[in-house]
């Protein structure tokens, strides 16, 4: 069960019904998914990609081993998860303009084989209990209305022995870097969006969907209290970024 039954949720800095945000979320990705990996770019000043690199480390990955990639985007994770030896995986998200540029992707570099691309909300997916090896969510659990019911379901899907990431925006560990950091989220960011790709408030909206996002010891706390077991955290680049992982057993 959830643990925030409350009839509204946040939106950024904005409450709204609950009912209403993934509908706004899927708007606010509709319109940035042609561009999304250089938002990502412009949001870590291309740090993100180090950040990547050191979860699907951690990942693991096998032949052997079955990837269930939720919030998947425009696939980076899944794909760098079969160029690094991994198994089949399922690329899952819930906004179809992101899948779209993601299969797009997968052609142009080879890696149609193995990527299955499913369009599924992570708090609902329609998936076998026990079915995969792995795991993960990057950049998206902080976008999901119920955070407690995609955590449910990653470990509902994962077969006993799997392991689940979440690697997420985080809180700031270094205070002497918070007025920097606070200037880029919400100075240079949202001006970057509207000259870069003429859209400031989705841009607003991923900087401030970051500081409502739980703080890493709170959500360890959500792992513990979905099931997972030896939950473990990996802060990145001072606590700007951050890995979160746990045990199906």
């Amino acid at each position: 069960m959830s643990a925030n039954p409350s009839p509204d949720t946040d939106f950024g800095f904005r409450r709204v019904p609950a009912a209403a945000k993934a509908g706004l979320v899927r708007q606010v990705f509709a319109t940035v998914a042609p561009r999304y990996d250089l938002m990502n770019d412009l949001m870590s000043l291309g740090v993100h990609r180090v950040w990547k690199r050191i979860l699907l480390t951690a990942l693991d990955p096998r032949p052997a081993r079955t990837l269930l990639d939720l919030a998947g985007g425009t696939g980076d994770i899944s794909f760098g998860w079969r160029r690094m030896g991994g198994g089949p995986v399922v690329l899952s998200d819930i906004n179809p303009a992101m899948l779209a540029v993601a299969r797009d992707r997968a052609t142009d570099r080879g890696l149609v084989a193995g990527v299955d691309i499913l369009v599924a909300d992570a708090e609902h997916l329609p998936l076998p209990d026990r079915s995969f090896d792995r795991v993960a969510i990057a950049f998206g659990l902080r976008n999901c209305t119920d955070k407690d019911a995609v955590l449910a379901e990653a470990h509902r899907v994962l077969r006993p022995g799997g392991r689940f990431f979440c690697l997420e925006f985080s809180r700031l560990q270094v205070a002497a870097f918070a007025p920097v950091y606070d200037a880029w989220s919400f100075k240079v960011l949202p001006a970057l969006g509207a000259r870069v790709a003429g859209d400031a408030d989705s841009y607003q909206y991923l900087a401030e969907s970051i500081r409502t996002f739980p703080s890493q010891d709170r959500l360890a706390g959500m792992l513990r209290a979905a099931g997972f077991a030896r939950v473990e955290v990996r802060n990145l680049s001072g606590g700007i970024a951050a890995i979160h992982s746990g045990w199906r057993l």
